[in-house]
Parts: structure tokens; sequence; C-alpha cells
């Protein structure tokens, strides 16, 4: 920990992103008074610490030895910024004056509030919410992230529908605000995870112990989205589907963990089959192994599990859908969660 902490960190996690950091940074700086902005850097070879280093002398830097991914990346840079509230933000993310104020307003009035977001909107397409996040992160019975404002690939335009302050299952990890006692006494994010489904995993573990997670649509930002993994890389299939069951082991409770597994797995299989119809064999064959991988690693989840299931009763969770958002989506068509 360093000293002189202040009440805000904003920290981006940077791997390669010199592009990103010349068209966003200079918004992050401007527009964010009084709050500490820092890069983690994850051993980039793309000049980004030399241009920081001349443009941006006020940026603390922080430099990990290897690419250790979103979630370690994140877990070793805060272990070294003291400050009451982190912002982890993506660094393809513009962000307009007063985007902070709200958020902390918020947090600053409920202790029990661990964690918060804006709302998020596509940087090429602003009258649209973007993917990772829209206005909030909400989860059905079987386990499948969807957000208000966005489900699967269709997106909803941005009238004001979610102009709210609002409980959600999960923030998003391009913009999460994260009261710092809790991001660190709750370990952090997910390791073992690298990168994608780690900021509904920690939010789940919150919200396991009693914690809130919170959408302020007073507050947007504007995040480009897919800067570091397109969609349609068979990496990023890997890490959503092995990290998808990995999340629901890690957080269901006992008496719903058989029956969900299982239902997910089979409808893994179905996606697998789908995207081997469709020509996309490498994408099929990073479903199955996302499973090979969980299986081969059983013995780790089990701990994981075992340390960071609550103790006594798990609280109601406010942001689960009690239906399927797959079958609503693709059997009944319906695309937004005002038609749910």
């Amino acid at each position: 920990m360093v000293s002189n902490p202040s009440l805000t960190a904003i920290v981006i996690l940077n791997w390669n992103g010199l592009r990103y950091l010349q068209e966003f940074l200079p918004s992050v700086v401007e527009n964010s008074p009084g709050c500490e902005v820092i890069v983690a850097d994850n051993n980039s070879s793309d000049g980004s610490i030399p241009f920081l280093k001349e443009h941006f002398p006020e940026v603390r830097i922080i430099q990990n030895d290897d690419n250790y991914g979103f979630c370690e990346g994140y877990n070793m840079a805060l272990r070294q910024v003291e400050a009451k509230y982190y912002v982890l933000l993506n660094s393809d993310v513009a962000v307009p004056p007063g985007w902070t104020e709200p958020i902390i307003q918020l947090m600053e009035a409920d202790e029990n509030i661990a964690v918060c977001q804006p709302k998020i909107l596509a940087q090429q397409h602003p009258e649209f919410f973007e993917y990772a996040g829209a206005a909030g992160g909400m989860l059905d019975a079987l386990g499948y992230p969807y957000c208000r404002g966005r489900m699967f690939e269709t997106l909803e335009e941005d009238k004001g529908q979610y102009n709210d302050v609002t409980e959600v299952f999960w923030a998003t990890g391009a913009c999460m605000f994260v009261r710092a006692n809790v991001y660190h006494g709750l370990g952090g994010l997910e390791p073992a995870f690298f990168a994608h489904m780690e900021e509904i995993d920690f939010c789940w573990r919150a919200k396991n112990v009693g914690y809130k997670v919170l959408y302020n649509g007073h507050s947007q930002v504007y995040h480009v989205g897919g800067g570091t993994l397109h969609k349609s890389n068979p990496r990023k299939t890997f890490l959503n589907f092995r990290n998808g069951l990995a999340l629901l082991y890690k957080n269901l409770p006992a008496d719903e963990l058989f029956s969900t597994v299982v239902i997910r797995i089979l409808l893994d299989w179905v996606a697998a089959l789908r995207m081997l119809l469709a020509g996309q064999r490498a994408d099929a064959k990073a479903v199955l192994d996302a499973h090979a991988a969980l299986l081969r690693n059983s013995k780790y989840w089990r701990k994981r599990r075992k340390e960071q299931q609550p103790k006594g009763t798990f609280p109601t969770m406010t942001g689960v859908y009690r239906g399927s958002v797959v079958w609503e989506y693709f059997v009944r068509q319906r695309r937004t969660v005002g038609d749910l």
C-alpha cells in the first residue's frame, strides 16, 4: 500500500492498448478531478509505457512483469493502491464530465453498496447501449447472464428507459466502482478465470455475504468493446464457457447445484453443435475444451467453492430472473428485459 490515499482511484488495466490510451485516456484525466488515475500495465510491448511517461506524467504507472490477464493483473495492481473506492475501467472507455460524482455520492450514502456501475453506451453508436454491461447485469435461473438494455445480440436504443437507480445482480468490469475494503476482503477477482465472467463471480460473492450491487443511470460512459478479444475469437468462447460453469459451481447453494450444472452442460453441447453446423469448428472445439479444463482442475474448483461459500443462510438474490432467458429469447422471441 502507498501513503496519502485518495477517496477514488481509477485504475485502467492495459496490455498492448497504446491506441486506446492515446484516444481515451485524455478524457479520463480531464474529466475525473479529485481522483487518482493509474494505469496498471501487464508487460506491454507496444510502447505504452514510454507514451505514458512522456504525455501523462501525472498518471501513476504500475508495471506487472508479465501478462497476468484481467483478473490477476488487477489483483496485483490493487494491492499497491490505497483508496476508499476503486474504479476498474477498461482502456477503451470515454468518460464525460461529472461521471464519477453520482456513483460516489450513492455509495457514500450506503455502506452496504459494495459495487456500482454507470450506464454503458456504445462509443461508436452512443444512442444504443453497449454489450458489456448496458444498464446493469442480471442472471437467469440457469446462470445465463444478460443485461437491462441487452439480451444476447439485441441492443436497445437508449430512450431514458433505464435512467434509474436500482439493485442488479452484477456490474460490468468495463466500468466497475467497488469499495476497496470489500474487494480485498473477498480476495479480489478469481485469478483462475484470467478474463470473462470475473465481475459476475465477484458480485455474486459480494451478494452472498450480504452486500448490494447497484446500477446508477445518472452516470454514463462510452465503451468501444471487444478491445482485447473479439467475440468471435475461440479463446473468448473457451473462457466464457469454462468460466460460466465454474461460476455456477463456486457460488450456487448445494440444493441447486447438481440440476443447474447438468442442464447447463447439456445446453453447452447444444451450443457446440450449433457452432459446428454453422462452420465454427474452432468455437465448437473450444466449448468441449472448456469442459475438459474444468474436469482437469476439479480439485482447485472444489477448494475455491469450500473457501468462498457463505457460512449460514444464503441471502435472497435481487436481479435474478426465475425463468430461462434462452427459452424466452430464442423460442418465444422476447428481445428485451421489458418483454420478460
